[in-house]
């Protein structure tokens, strides 16, 4: 029987080394492949890249090391498109954007998984923190990782059936401690590396990114009852929820509660108005591929360091309505909201309202 052959996705940093290394121990035949994503000149004139060019160098190293042959596929293209044109899209329609998840659908688990089935793979492997398992039923199902700080299946939830059976987590199983422990067993030089920051395009702040894109328009900063507070510096360059960085001279503490860019017009209100009782999702996706019948108890996460909380799914064609079963604050439009049945991931969608 052949080896079965995986391209592993590697980043440079310690989490996809690992999954090449317990992939090769397992058996498996290894292509290791870094994707090149962005690179841009920012406003102080110094190149920043994504990935840089030292974690592509370490990305080869560990290659080298495993023995195991290696590729740079250029992505930049593909990345522009469906990662840094929607990320600034929906900051100017005053929504707040998840670039990791669209990276996730349309970039690693679509060109990228594409890429590696030409190749003849039978799976494409990443360092994410989560699981799947193929029960008796036939069907696959995602799971959260076994270490809480780490789990990444909120970042994952738009995978389906068809890709989910080309995927592996070698990680899974692990906490991030053991992983280091291991790396370091196993002489990686990486072991110690630190792990790599959230938004990997930006190199210095959401703002300076966004201006480069689009000019900026100043307009009110109101109440919920139309009087105008102060002035901002444009929508796009705030999110619901938000408190700081607003310019208010108030004795108590506002937030962002609403966001209107067709009014260039910001409403802020006290911490209790920004609660909310329940949200609209929309672009809703289903690992099963069927979506509920029924209203159905389950848990959500409204945003990816968020707790779960318990809510009532009432699914409808084209957009379901959450119930939470206590109001939560600052319910973000443009975010991803997660549906979990205890470690179960079952689908998710984007808040529109």
């Amino acid at each position: 029987m052949n080896k079965k052959r995986v391209a592993v996705a590697l980043s440079g940093g310690v989490d996809s080394s690992m999954a090449a290394l317990l992939l090769k121990e397992a058996g498996y035949e290894i292509i290791g492949i870094t994707m090149r994503l962005w690179a841009e000149e920012t406003t102080s004139g110094k190149h920043h890249s994504c990935p840089s060019t030292a974690n592509i160098q370490d990305a080869e190293n560990i290659c080298r090391t495993l023995g195991i042959p290696f590729q740079i596929l250029g992505m930049e293209k593909e990345f522009k498109q469906h990662v840094i044109d929607y990320f600034c899209r929906e900051y100017t329609r005053g929504r707040t954007p998840n670039p990791c998840i669209a990276c996730n659908q349309h970039i690693k688990f679509g060109f990228l998984l594409d890429h590696v089935l030409s190749l003849d793979a039978d799976y494409l492997a990443t360092g994410h923190y989560a699981r799947i398992e193929h029960y008796y039923d036939d069907a696959y199902h995602l799971l959260k990782g076994i270490d809480p700080d780490k789990d990444q299946s909120y970042m994952l939830y738009t995978l389906g059936q068809d890709k989910l059976s080309r995927i592996l987590f070698p990680l899974g199983d692990y906490t991030k401690l053991q992983v280091r422990d291991l790396a370091r067993q196993n002489g990686l030089l990486n072991a110690s590396k630190r792990s790599s920051q959230d938004i990997c395009f930006i190199a210095s702040n959401y703002g300076a990114f966004l201006s480069r894109y689009f000019t900026p328009t100043p307009g009110e900063i109101v109440n919920n009852q139309g009087e105008v507070l102060g002035r901002h510096k444009g929508t796009a360059f705030y999110t619901v929820g938000q408190r700081h960085g607003l310019g208010l001279a108030t004795a108590k503490p506002f937030y962002v509660t609403k966001i209107e860019p067709d009014k260039n017009r910001l409403t802020v209100g006290s911490r209790q108005e920004l609660r909310a009782a329940g949200l609209i999702a929309t672009e809703l996706s289903w690992i099963s591929g069927k979506s509920p019948s029924e209203p159905m108890k389950l848990s959500v996460k409204i945003r990816y360091r968020a707790p779960e909380v318990d809510a009532t799914l009432h699914p409808g064609l084209k957009s379901s309505i959450i119930e939470f079963d206590k109001s939560q604050s600052a319910v973000t439009p443009g975010q991803a909201v997660v549906f979990y049945q205890d470690s179960e991931v079952l689908g998710g969608g984007t808040i529109e309202n």
